[in-house]
């Protein structure tokens, strides 16, 4: 079973010195897809973003993708999207990405992981787990919905919201023996990873149609 690795998110407002902080973070641990998520930026602001961080993500051999907006995904050279319940639909994003990677976040919900992975998902996010200041989630997820989910599904599984450096570790220490350890673990701080790696999946995650679920992760 491979070990645990990062999803990492974007905060809502980039500092200045946010391409020297996202290199630290990406060479201090293993990072293994890095979500780009701005909210109400315009798209040439937002290319200019995506053309400065992605190639430090991509030299890294961590899969850039990008919130909300499959089209521009493809268009910038990202390794695919993530999009939300009221986003894009999932079926519609699949087929804009055509092989690039689809993210889709579920909440607490394994049904609508399940319509997510009908559609095309190659893997689904559930959360938040944490009170978090950028999303209003509809309510709060819970740890067993990871477990059923990791112990019965071969979809990889991605958890999200409010999640940080200060309390993955401590969340994660009781789920090192068990199926969450195939689960990757999203922080929208960009900080050096804890030593112990609270997330699993190969860098740059790549679309595949079937998967074996103990050996293939997002």
């Amino acid at each position: 079973m491979p070990d645990c690795r990062l999803y990492l998110i974007t905060p809502p407002i980039l500092p200045e010195n946010f391409e020297r902080l996202l290199a630290e973070a990406l060479d201090a641990g293993d990072v293994a897809a890095l979500q780009l998520r701005l909210k109400d930026v315009p798209e040439a602001e937002l290319l200019r973003v995506i053309d400065r961080l992605r190639p430090i993500a991509q030299s890294r051999n961590v899969a850039f993708l990008l919130n909300d907006n499959p089209a521009l995904a493809v268009k910038s050279g990202c390794d695919g999207a993530h999009v939300g319940q009221t986003d894009m639909p999932a079926k519609q994003a699949r087929k804009i990405l055509g092989d690039l990677t689809l993210g889709v976040t579920c909440h607490n919900s394994r049904h609508l992981a399940m319509e997510a992975g009908e559609a095309g998902a190659d893997y689904v996010a559930f959360g938040a787990f944490f009170p978090t200041t950028t999303k209003e989630p509809p309510e709060m997820a819970e740890i067993e919905t990871l477990k059923l989910w990791a112990e019965t599904m071969e979809i990889p599984c991605v958890a999200i919201g409010g999640i940080t450096a200060e309390n993955c570790a401590p969340w994660w220490k009781s789920a090192l023996n068990s199926s969450l350890s195939r689960v990757l673990c999203g922080t929208t701080r960009t900080v050096r990873p804890p030593a112990s790696k609270p997330c699993c999946a190969p860098s740059r995650p790549r679309r595949r149609r079937r998967r074996k679920k103990d050996v293939e992760c997002f």
